[in-house]
């Protein structure tokens, strides 16, 4: 894309079955949000109108419902715009309040705020206790093969065969699925974006998004959304959503017709971001290069909202709010956070956390350095710039792990890397808030970084769900699904062999998996399964001892609980001296293997086989 001539002269389009609001005489409007509710923290809402006809924000505005109060009217600089500012009393009665737009009139629903009931809550949150399994859900399961393509929406591509087209996943497959993942020891699902992604080509993965309120529907809608959430808990599961606040599909309505002239950063050219977020924290950077940080686009296909425009920031903010309490998600990953405008994202957090004062945020800092990953969280700094994000995407301990795995021990790297990293968790707020994990959606895969070495995978499996923090997977990190970025980021997005009718394996299924991969299934399953009732192994404390010889030992631990992981990465096997961590296995003389059963003396010396990592219960 040479310029943004795609944008800068908005085409007038308007799609009805695209369209909430209908007017009496027909006319179709778009009215997000699409519906509110009484008894909110906060009692204002915005509500964004679009019009289609030249001069629709000329026409007069008006609310009567009791309890609800029109308290500022304002028209945008593209005429087919009003923004509403509109007050609830919590004294207001459910019901549709009637906006009255010139002769015409347009429905807007009230219902009351969901509370707690018979066990369903809203927005439980994530903690160290969870442990989360991330799904691209086009690349999962096909659970209805009936919305595998919809008429009128651009891509109708559906071809397994190519990672660059849809391949018919859905939400009903996941649901399909909900007793596989408690059998595993999954406790929360994060999924790749499920908005709608109207777009021509590469809409597998969700993130230019093209309508906020409407659930893809090839993946389901907002219908099958729901019966996801619902049904999820029931079981046990929470559901993560993937917020993307920095940036919308080409294809988004207010990019084909914009609000006002600011909506987007527009630039003479176009301008890509540069992805060094050094720049926010440098105290020598310069001006130019903070703006295209900050304001340059991710991708040409997905436009850079402009968060410092007052109308973008509270759609955006009513959208997250309102897809916690319409659909009853626990919490939000949140992409790309460092290109975001951090003073908008504190005030999102902070809106958030008001309303839903448990549930989980989390962002997405691939960045490098412990100190850039933590200028993005809730820190100890003394810094003019204080973030309020309670946790990140620990890309750092990724760093670490994969040193451990493809490095030989040194001063600073192989383990040595993982404990100077956890080292740093001092400037942290709250380090047991980050999320660690060995791969996702955009990086190669950890058994194909690990070159298919199934002792070092297993090793690092069995670190992922004993170190502090939230654990994540990746689907298929069960199965030694494998996968590199090279040369296309869709080969790590491959489908999970069983999720189509007629595949050739079934791995959901025991017989369907091989010797290996049930090896590796029955791991994490037994080692999930336990931590879920670790008080020790979830919300403990963890002390580290120095790496010896390649040979890397820390404990979880809390009150008489304790949990004894020793990593020896090295291609020998090692011995290491009980002695020497006496402040910790002092009054306990024997241990249990979590994941073999069986019970040594802890006297003397221990025997380490070589790339094992083994984890003790410790016995009095």
């Amino acid at each position: 894309m040479k310029n943004l001539v795609r944008f800068l002269l908005p085409f007038f389009i308007i799609i009805t079955w695209n369209m909430p609001g209908m007017a009496d005489n027909g006319d179709p409007v778009r009215i997000n949000p699409t519906n509110w509710w009484i008894g909110m923290e906060d009692n204002t809402v915005q509500i964004l109108i679009q019009g289609h006809s030249d001069g629709f924000n000329n026409q007069a505005v008006s609310i009567n419902y009791p309890g609800v109060k029109l308290e500022k009217i304002h028209r945008l600089p593209n005429k087919h715009y009003f923004a509403l500012d509109v007050s609830i009393s919590p004294a207001t009665k459910p019901g549709v309040v009637r906006i009255h737009i010139g002769k015409d009139s347009y429905d807007w629903s009230l219902a009351m705020k969901n509370v707690k009931d018979n066990g369903k809550s809203y927005a439980q949150g994530v903690t160290a206790k969870d442990l989360i399994y991330l799904i691209m859900p086009d690349r999962f399961s096909n659970g209805d093969l009936s919305n595998d393509r919809i008429p009128g929406m651009k891509d109708q591509s559906l071809n397994r065969d190519t990672v660059f087209n849809r391949h018919g996943g859905d939400l009903q497959g996941i649901i399909n699925h909900l007793d596989y993942f408690n059998q595993l020891g999954v406790t929360a699902l994060w999924l790749n974006p499920v908005l709608e992604n109207d777009m021509p080509e590469r809409t597998e993965h969700g993130y230019a998004i093209t309508d906020h309120y409407r659930v893809d529907p090839r993946l389901g809608g907002n219908e099958a959304y729901t019966k996801l959430v619902e049904e999820a808990h029931r079981k046990g599961i929470k559901i993560l959503q993937d917020a993307i606040y920095n940036h919308i599909g080409l294809d988004h309505w207010s990019v084909t017709d914009p609000p006002s002239p600011d909506w987007l950063h527009h630039w003479e050219h176009y301008t890509q971001t540069t992805y060094k977020d050094q720049v926010l924290m440098d105290p020598y950077a310069s001006i130019a290069d903070r703006k295209r940080m900050s304001d340059g686009w991710f991708v040409p296909s997905m436009p850079d909202l402009n968060q410092n425009n007052p109308y973008v920031a509270n759609f955006l903010i009513q959208h997250a709010i309102w897809c916690v309490e319409q659909f009853g998600i626990d919490g939000w990953r949140i992409d790309t956070y460092a290109y975001n405008d951090l003073g908008f994202m504190n005030r999102c957090n902070a809106a958030l956390i008001r309303e839903y004062p448990s549930i989980s945020l989390f962002g997405e800092t691939w960045v490098h350095g412990v100190i850039n990953q933590s200028y993005f969280a809730d820190n100890n700094y003394d810094i003019a710039y204080k973030s309020n994000l309670p946790g990140v995407t620990d890309f750092q301990l990724l760093w670490g792990i994969n040193d451990v795995m493809n490095k030989p021990f040194g001063w600073t790297d192989g383990v040595n890397k993982l404990y100077t990293t956890l080292a740093n968790d001092f400037v942290y707020k709250d380090p047991y808030n980050n999320v660690i994990f060995l791969d996702n959606h955009d990086l190669s895969r950890a058994y194909s970084v690990y070159g298919e070495d199934l002792k070092k995978y297993k090793m690092a499996l069995t670190w992922l769900l004993t170190c502090r923090g939230i654990p994540q997977l990746y689907y298929g990190n069960e199965v030694l699904m494998k996968g590199t970025t090279y040369p296309n980021d869709g080969y790590v997005r491959l489908d999970f062999p069983g999720g189509w009718p007629g595949d050739s394996v079934n791995k959901f299924t025991r017989e369907g998996r091989s010797a290996d991969e049930n090896e590796v299934w029955d791991l994490i399953s037994r080692l999930a399964h336990y931590r879920r009732n670790s008080v020790a192994l979830t919300t403990g404390r963890l002390t580290q001892f120095v790496p010896e010889d390649g040979v890397y030992v820390y404990f979880r631990h809390a009150g008489d609980e304790r949990i004894m992981c020793v990593m020896n990465s090295m291609d020998t096997d090692k011995q290491i001296e009980v002695a020497r961590f006496n402040e910790l296995t002092d009054g306990y003389r024997s241990a249990k293997d979590v994941l073999g059963g069986s019970i040594i003396s802890l006297q003397g010396k221990l025997n380490i086989p070589a790339r094992t990592m083994v984890v003790w219960e410790l016995l009095k």
